[in-house]
């Protein structure tokens, strides 16, 4: 496996490179709301160590101000009309591909990920903006609603932003979590106010510079730097709408916050995804495609496999050829795409993994790939890591690992391979490959997950972002995407004129006799064709 260590030699401004100066992670500091100084909090660098930077350690009571000051902002933004909301969307998606560098390199510095995996972002960020800002008009415009009475009762449904949006996000995806929830939000006409994760607070904050430079009127935007332990529950008690992305042991804390707010929620939380490898699988594809499945973003993205079941028939072409591509990838740090696999975000996550690997071999797990540190590229990376042999009484059976680790299971045929897939209590993103592609949606359909690829590693779904994404299960509750991507930000209204007489019975009227009228009444409404 190669390995390189280019960019490890210090933390000092050689490191940053070209185009992230101090002066740009100062500014963007600056950016975090506070009522007055603040102790500030370092920002490491998972690849190296280093610290990137500080950024103010947020309090209570800047939660408060940031969401005092976006309530004010929001009254203005959500009185414009959609076309100029969209406006701003589509040209931060431009600036976004254009200053593309600049974050990737942020991006990688603060989060460690290969630049390939932080690329991913950019795709995902620009699209969601020039979605939401093509259709969020048509999907929030008055619609009218079929009336009571037929002729007699005009209803309408309207839409209104909820007000203040809260968005926590994780430090795996931080631009793509730290800002693509917000847009639909923005869309709507909210105000957001955003609590990045403490590891990867500054690409939050240049997305929020970079919106405010696409024309995003001051005070639409906020965001707070800090801890989730600090911020999370004011930013729940500040905002009309909460947007989590996270674990599911802290999105069930998160939704009991909110539900004793009577607020809405959202969350895309954890997941134990399983890839299945048909007896019919084109292994030219389906090899590289399942490497992507369980290494990207090293094995740190919410929708990547940590199970893998492979269909006898295959078992024997299938993993040695697996198993090479894994041992090839390039592992290290560079602010280019010269590398296949990044660090892990820090030596909490470091001892997660390699614990859950000790406790899988020394239990009986074999180990095919990987399986050990590598602390001469960087303090927390860790080999692309194949098991097999894996058994429940393993920590790693089922619980998710979020790292790069990968347990194969040998099935026979694909009731086999559905069933233990579906034993879990995640549902997040599956994975088929099957060179029949009416086959593979019917595998698919069997599946419990929120979203199935096929012949696919996880793009696919999470790109077609006209469609809902969201996990089942413990993975989640709500969606992202889609037209309800951007109505779950607004309270539904329905308003109905009635005309020429009420839908009670006029006084003179006797109750038996309007009752006996209505019920003829709806026994003719019932037969005529396409009646709602």
């Amino acid at each position: 496996m190669m390995t390189s260590t280019e960019t490890r030699a210090d933390a000092g401004p050689r490191l940053l490179g070209p185009r992230i100066t101090r002066g740009l992670l100062d500014r963007l500091a600056a950016r975090a709301v506070t009522t007055g100084p603040r102790e500030l909090a370092p920002v490491e660098m998972p690849a190296t160590g280093g610290i990137l930077g500080q950024v103010p350690r947020g309090t209570p009571d800047d939660v408060a101000a940031a969401a005092e000051a976006a309530r004010e902002a929001q009254r203005g933004w959500g009185r414009l009309a959609a076309a100029d909301r969209s406006a701003v969307l589509l040209r931060f998606a431009t600036l976004l591909l254009d200053r593309q560098d600049e974050v990737l390199d942020l991006i990688q510095l603060e989060n460690g990920k290969a630049r390939r995996h932080a690329f991913e972002e950019i795709i995902d960020v620009a699209q969601v903006s020039r979605y939401y800002a093509r259709t969020a008009a048509a999907f929030l415009r008055p619609r009218r609603r079929a009336g009571a009475l037929p002729g007699l009762t005009q209803t309408w449904e309207y839409h209104h932003p909820k007000g203040v949006v809260g968005v926590i996000s994780p430090w795996n995806y931080p631009l793509t979590l730290g800002i693509s929830d917000a847009l639909p939000a923005l869309a709507a006409g909210n105000a957001v106010l955003a609590k990045p994760d403490s590891q990867t607070p500054y690409t939050a904050l240049w997305a929020a510079e970079l919106l405010a430079e696409a024309g995003l009127p001051p005070g639409v935007l906020q965001v707070v730097t800090g801890s989730g332990a600090d911020l999370g529950t004011p930013v729940i008690e500040h905002s009309d709408f909460l947007m989590f992305t996270g674990s599911t042991q802290v999105g069930r804390d998160v939704a009991a916050q909110a539900a004793r707010r009577l607020i809405d929620f959202s969350m895309e939380l954890g997941g134990k995804n399983a890839i299945l490898i048909l007896a019919d699988a084109d292994l030219h594809r389906a090899v590289p495609g399942a490497v992507r499945a369980a290494f990207s973003s090293t094995g740190q993205l919410c929708i990547s496999m940590e199970r893998m079941y492979v269909d006898a028939a295959v078992w024997d072409q299938f993993v040695p050829r697996f198993v090479r591509a894994t041992r090839s990838l390039r592992l290290g740090h560079c602010l280019d795409y010269t590398r296949d696999i990044g660090s892990l975000i820090s030596g909490r996550q470091l001892h997660t993994v390699a614990a859950q690997v000790s406790d899988a071999t020394g239990k009986g797990a074999t180990l095919l790939a990987g399986g050990k540190a590598r602390p001469e590229a960087g303090p927390y990376f860790y080999e692309p890591t194949v098991l097999t042999d894996t058994t429940p009484e393993m920590t790693l059976y089922a619980q998710e690992t979020f790292g790069p680790v990968i347990s194969l299971y040998r099935v026979s045929g694909i009731d086999e391979a559905v069933r233990l897939a579906n034993d879990s209590c995640y549902g997040l993103s599956f994975s088929v490959w099957t060179r029949d592609a009416r086959k593979g949606r019917a595998v698919a359909r069997a599946l419990q997950a929120g979203s199935v690829n096929v012949n696919e590693a996880y793009a696919a779904t999470w790109g077609s972002v006209d469609a809902p994404m969201g996990g089942w299960k413990d993975s989640g509750v709500g969606s992202r995407h889609g037209e309800h991507g951007v109505l779950k930000y607004t309270d539904a209204q329905t308003v109905s004129v009635q005309r020429l007489v009420p839908i009670a019975p006029p006084g003179f009227v006797p109750a038996a006799a309007y009752a006996k009228a209505m019920t003829a009444a709806l026994r003719t409404l019932q037969r005529l064709p396409g009646r709602k």
